[in-house]
């Protein structure tokens, strides 16, 4: 497994983590999952064993660095990290993207589900993925079959368990399609939902997503006593769900990327720095991760601005370049027209936001996206019923 501060390789590099599509990634998980469940075509990179049922908790926002530093506060999670693992969540390390991974066993480049907000090759929008646009249809947007329908189709009973608000959503159709939704908008409904889902099926796969801890990381920052009080309360989700499985059924918990706290004085804004705007036509992503579209022609003098004013607060590559390094895994042509002329992967606790045109997000205080272990490595963790 790639460790921090090491490349794919294992030399000692002064770079990004790079995902480990192929072996180690969330897509590889949702392989592995299918594979153990007895769904043909699907490979098994981790190596699970063969069981009857599976229940996929994803607790949005848990690093395995976070959880790992944070032993008193999550007891049960903790133990599990024992015989447990980190995985690399992607690039970009955000909900978006980590769901599609999850969603298809595809990388980015392959499902296209490629950040926060993305250009629009037809229309030249930025599509918000988490907002969606009534424009764009998402199984278009994401033509690549879902694990659910592939699960569902090798006769396994397929069910996704999450806030109800998230159901008829534009990632929910791109990224987890196929899956019969049970609409659970408590921490206690979550448990019991899943759990009679997974007690009236003879073979069964069950995703389970809870939110609260991303939320609370975003509005109050991953080092507050907050987010340490909320991960308690994932710690007892997580082991009541346990306690709540049939015989015979496997939970998973893993996150679709961790986190880290952006300081006021590690901003850059692109909306008061002047050079980060000339030749820029859209400023896609998010603060930790941007995807920088050029107007015609000015792409390599937007790649040398970005790389002047930000030196070494970012990992700043071009289109070509970030292909090429492996940042998004193998990309389908489709997809390519979707990342940014110039990609932004924020090093250290740095980020670019845009406080006229993404003022919400400019007051973000926890922060992910990039390529950093802090970000990227997220926690396998197994309990057997």
């Amino acid at each position: 497994m790639t460790t921090a501060g090491t490349n794919t390789h294992g030399v000692e590099v002064d770079g990004p983590l790079l995902p480990g599509y192929g072996q180690t990634s969330l897509a590889d998980l949702s392989d592995s999952v299918l594979a153990s469940l007895g769904v043909p075509g699907a490979r098994n990179p981790l190596g699970l064993a063969s069981v009857p049922r599976v229940c996929l908790l994803v607790v949005d926002g848990l690093g395995w660095d976070l959880l790992r530093g944070h032993p008193s506060a999550a007891p049960f999670l903790w133990g599990l990290t024992e015989t447990g693992c980190w995985l690399t969540a992607g690039f970009p390390a955000t909900t978006v993207t980590s769901l599609g991974s999850l969603g298809t066993a595809r990388p980015p480049g392959q499902h296209g589900l490629l950040g926060y907000q993305v250009r629009v090759p037809d229309t030249g929008r930025l599509l918000n993925a988490l907002r969606w646009d009534n424009a764009v249809d998402p199984v278009g947007w994401q033509p690549v079959a879902t694990i659910f329908e592939r699960a569902a189709a090798a006769g396994v009973t397929a069910i996704r368990v999450a806030a109800g608000a998230f159901r008829q959503s534009g990632l929910s159709i791109a990224a987890m399609r196929g899956a019969d939704y049970h609409a659970a908008d408590t921490p206690g409904a979550l448990v019991a939902s899943a759990g009679a889902a997974l007690g009236a099926e003879r073979r069964a796969l069950v995703m389970v997503y809870a939110g609260d801890l991303d939320a609370t990381g975003h509005a109050r920052g991953c080092s507050s006593p907050a987010w340490r009080f909320q991960l308690g309360h994932v710690d007892r989700l997580a082991e009541q769900l346990a306690g709540a499985l049939p015989a015979g059924t496997i939970l998973y918990v893993t996150a679709d990327h961790g986190m880290v706290d952006v300081p006021a004085e590690l901003r850059a804004d692109a909306d008061a720095v002047p050079e980060l705007r000339q030749g820029v036509a859209l400023l896609g992503g998010e603060g930790r991760a941007r995807h920088v579209y050029a107007l015609p022609g000015a792409t390599d003098d937007v790649l040398a601005a970005w790389r002047s004013v930000l030196g070494d607060r970012a990992w700043i590559a071009s289109r070509a370049e970030a292909i090429e390094a492996g940042w998004f895994g193998l990309v389908d042509d489709r997809c390519a027209a979707r990342i940014g002329d110039v990609i932004v992967a924020a090093r250290g606790r740095s980020a670019v936001v845009a406080t006229i045109a993404e003022p919400r997000e400019s007051a973000l205080v926890g922060m992910h996206g990039s390529l950093t272990p802090a970000e990227q490595r997220v926690p396998l963790l197994s309990y057997v019923a």
